[in-house]
């Protein structure tokens, strides 16, 4: 059996058993419809049987990697573990304990978390392959995978355009990799800041970052402007004041941090290198001073616009012009 089982592995590419483990859904998928693409060029009839976690009956595991009567390749799918039943958890045990079987693969889903720890073990003692499914959360990582995106298609993007498209559609991972698949898709040549500008200039516009930008250069007047249009197409004021506040503490970072490559300081203050070039551009109108009165008074707009004061938008409006003349003294010092 044992031999039988390495020529089928060796045939498709892939082991019998494999561990997607991460809760990123979009990488998750991609690693399984990889997996599942390298079994189908060994075996183009390859019956794929799909198990759910919060859906499993004991037995079911068992019934399904059983020979079929009329043979041919099979994969198993299990979806997250990291919410298996007792009975679920059991008969992936009792499979593994059992080896590997001919024209079987097992594919097992794992989120995060403790639970399913002993099948997550087993797999591993069994040399399963293991694909990984990181999250991504920070703008550094929503830069790392849009950037990997436009390489993985062969085509070149500025890092400008990068930063403008994670502004616009980097709230969700999943339309995050839709737009970068548009770009590809719908345009020639280098990706720069215009070409994304082009197809979400709106949405890019309308985040609390462009707000934030203006209001971090001193400029009141556009700061007030984009303000007005964000709340004009929906933007609660809530995650604006988080931008201001997240872009004031990137300035106090990167200023506390040093000379040195924009690599290494990024690597070390957990940002992007293109936020701490931007930084960087952005501190010569600021003082220490300016610096600590901004988040003084961005507390203050968080506490009123999470419901501390009567009317929210007013609240952004007066940080933002404390912001901008906090800026203006900077460059007069």
């Amino acid at each position: 059996m044992a031999a039988m089982t390495e020529v089928v592995a060796v045939a498709s590419g892939v082991p019998p058993y494999v561990l997607v483990s991460g809760p990123e859904g979009v990488l998750a998928e991609r690693a399984l419809a990889a997996t599942l693409d390298d079994l189908r060029v060994a075996h183009p009839d390859l019956e794929v049987i799909t198990l759910h976690a919060g859906a499993y009956e004991a037995g079911q595991l068992g019934l399904h990697a059983s020979p079929s009567l009329f043979g041919g390749a099979k994969c198993i799918v299990v979806h997250d573990l990291d919410e298996a039943p007792d009975d679920l958890q059991t008969d992936l045990l009792n499979l593994l304990a059992g080896g590997p079987e001919p024209d079987l693969t097992l594919v097992v889903l794992h989120k995060s978390g403790q639970r399913g720890k002993k099948v997550l073990d087993g797999l591993r003692g069994a040399r399963a392959r293991v694909l990984d499914a990181p999250a991504i959360k920070t703008d550094r990582d929503k830069t790392e995978f849009a950037t990997a995106e436009f390489r993985r298609a062969r085509r070149k993007a500025t890092g400008e355009a990068v930063h403008a498209l994670v502004e616009a559609v980097g709230k969700d991972v999943r339309e995050l990799a839709a737009a970068c698949r548009q770009l590809v898709e719908d345009t020639t040549g280098v990706i720069d800041e215009k070409v994304v500008l082009t197809y979400h200039g709106g949405k890019v516009e309308a985040t609390g970052f462009r707000v934030a930008d203006a209001a971090m250069a001193g400029d009141a007047a556009e700061a007030l402007r984009l303000l007005r249009h964000a709340i004009g197409v929906g933007v609660d004021p809530v995650p604006i004041v988080a931008v201001l506040a997240q872009q004031v503490r990137q300035l106090v970072k990167v200023g506390s941090a040093g000379r040195g490559r924009s690599a290494d300081v990024a690597r070390d203050v957990g940002m992007a290198p293109w936020q701490v070039d931007k930084a960087r551009r952005t501190l010569s109108g600021w003082s220490a001073d300016g610096l600590a009165t901004s988040l003084q008074a961005i507390a203050a707009a968080d506490a009123e616009v999470k419901g501390g004061g009567r009317d929210p938008v007013y609240a952004v409006e007066h940080v933002l012009l404390v912001i901008t003349g906090q800026h203006e003294r900077g460059r007069d010092a």
